[in-house]
């Protein structure tokens, strides 16, 4: 006698297993999608009601902070969203969707107070030079610095640090987000200190407070991860 499945019985067709390719690409697609939902809400919750004899200039520490933490931001959310399809840590994807999400949201925070300030989107001053006259990261922005030594006092990976993230696979890859990413919010809080000792804008002073409330909690978050995965120095 022939046993007979419920499949065979009932004629039903066998749905074969979703190849991984397709699973990363839907995670990928609905997380763009999420992002960029993000970066608009930012956009249009950050309308700048400073009076306008108080809205800061071109050369100001606001329009440097806003401009450069852009930037800055703008790699974190690369970063996350090269790890967030292809990591099977469950702690390593909520890190990496928080990031994505609120990190473009107050990329668009940020590009509407310049627009508010009818201020360009990029000014023709080195990275980080509005930094030069506070105390402790007054070294930040020295215009001798080539673009790749600037980008490393910001924390920032380079392109062949990307690329390597982008081939990894497996703990591997979360250990090197992880540790590419604790050295990019490192560099985003010295320009919060930076900004919190120049800054007089109360909306700037108050989304950088936050930055930095919430990167200094990730960094610890993403230390004990290294622990766990046992990651290299």
């Amino acid at each position: 006698m022939t046993d007979v499945t419920p499949d065979d019985e009932f004629d039903l067709p066998v749905e074969p297993p979703t190849p991984r390719w397709q699973k990363v690409l839907a995670l990928t697609v609905a997380f763009v999608t999420i992002a960029a939902g993000a970066f608009a809400v930012g956009r249009f919750t950050a309308f700048d009601s400073t009076p306008a004899a108080q809205v800061p200039l071109d050369s100001s520490a606001e329009a440097g902070f806003a401009r450069d933490m852009q930037t800055h931001h703008q790699q974190a959310v690369q970063m996350a969203m090269i790890i967030y399809p292809k990591t099977t840590d469950a702690d390593v994807r909520a890190i990496a969707y928080d990031i994505a999400t609120a990190q473009s949201a107050q990329v668009g925070q940020m590009q509407q107070w310049l627009l508010d300030w009818n201020l360009p989107a990029y000014g023709k001053a080195p990275a980080m030079q509005w930094m030069a006259s506070s105390g402790e990261h007054s070294g930040h922005g020295d215009p001798s610095l080539t673009p790749e030594e600037l980008n490393a006092q910001m924390g920032m990976a380079t392109q062949a640090q990307l690329d390597e993230l982008a081939a990894a696979s497996g703990t591997q890859a979360d250990c090197q987000f992880l540790e590419l990413m604790i050295r990019h919010h490192e560099g985003a809080i010295d320009m919060v200190d930076a900004i919190e000792e120049l800054g007089t804008n109360h909306n700037v002073l108050d989304l950088a407070g936050k930055m930095a409330t919430t990167q200094t909690s990730e960094i610890t978050a993403m230390q004990m991860l290294q622990s766990r995965f046992g990651c290299s120095d």
